[in-house]
């Protein structure tokens, strides 16, 4: 990881056949056991991101030295299962996970509306296989994902090739603005709209505020779309709870239109309850806090 996020996650798209062939010959127990020796490798050879992820363990949670490395390692285990089982998931072995519900009858309920909906979540926990808590709704529903869509192209074919298509839409995000002509066309269609609204990209808009005691840079976009379109926002994100349980959680966001700054707090609000409650599952491994650190 740089510094600063560049919109690419690390791997390759050898240790991913790695991973797909433990999944799919050996079972999941086995793909968890190799990945004890990837998460010590990240720990000394990503170098950039264990400081990163150090800094937030050791200087926003106010965790004791040995207790901040301890959960670096944990975290990036912790990551490296969320991967595993978003394959294991999408590759059909989705019966030998369980799913709790906490809120998806306002998901429910954004969609019995026929106006759409914006979901913003985070880099925390596992929101890629939020789709197949969505099939469970009583409506259905068609979600359109936001992104810059500049993470490795091979990773992303090689992984096309060995899982179920996904029935997840994208909109890529381009510097004309054009996205938002999709954006508008998607809610007509009562589609729901996915964004994540914790990583600012250089040189684009950003806005400001305190997240666990410090200030930090926020995309300005998901904010401003969500106070600006008159549709329900929700924050949604699902945990790993054990090895094979996962747990959606969904809130309405109750703000006043056109405010984006209380629409920021609200959100940074839900991502501390979050983080407070699963602490590991911050995978934000970048200097979330470099420019703005006292």
């Amino acid at each position: 990881m740089a510094t600063e996020w560049e919109g690419k996650s690390r791997g390759s798209v050898l240790g991913y056949k790695i991973f797909v062939f433990c999944i799919k010959k050996l079972g999941l127990r086995t793909a968890y056991f190799v990945l004890i020796f990837v998460a010590f490798y990240f720990c000394f050879f990503a170098k950039n991101s264990t400081k990163s992820i150090y800094y937030y363990f050791r200087k926003r949670r106010e965790y004791s030295r040995f207790k901040s490395i301890v959960s670096i390692y944990k975290s990036y285990f912790v990551f490296g299962q969320t991967i595993i089982d978003k394959i294991a998931i999408s590759s059909g072995l989705r019966n030998k996970f369980t799913y709790n519900f906490d809120g998806i009858d306002h998901l429910d309920t954004v969609l019995k509306s026929k106006n759409g909906g914006i979901l913003i979540s985070a880099h925390v926990g596992n929101f890629e296989i939020a789709e197949y808590f969505l099939n469970e709704l009583e409506e259905d529903v068609t979600i359109s994902l936001l992104t810059t869509d500049s993470e490795h192209g091979d990773i992303k074919a090689y992984l096309e090739s060995v899982t179920t298509k996904s029935n997840i839409k994208f909109i890529i995000i381009k510097d004309d603005l054009s996205h938002i002509f999709e954006i508008n066309a998607a809610l007509s269609r009562n589609e729901i709209i996915c964004i994540t609204g914790d990583r600012y990209v250089k040189p684009s808009k950003s806005l400001s505020h305190n997240l666990f005691g410090q200030e930090a840079l926020f995309p300005a976009g998901p904010f401003l779309l969500g106070s600006r379109l008159k549709v329900p926002v929700i924050f949604v994100y699902v945990m790993k709870e054990t090895t094979t349980r996962y747990h959606l959680y969904a809130r309405i966001a109750d703000v006043k239109q056109r405010d984006q700054m209380a629409l920021l707090k609200s959100y940074t609000e839900s991502l501390e309850w979050m983080l407070k409650k699963y602490p590991l599952q911050w995978f934000n491994y970048f200097d979330f806090w470099n420019d703005l650190k006292d």
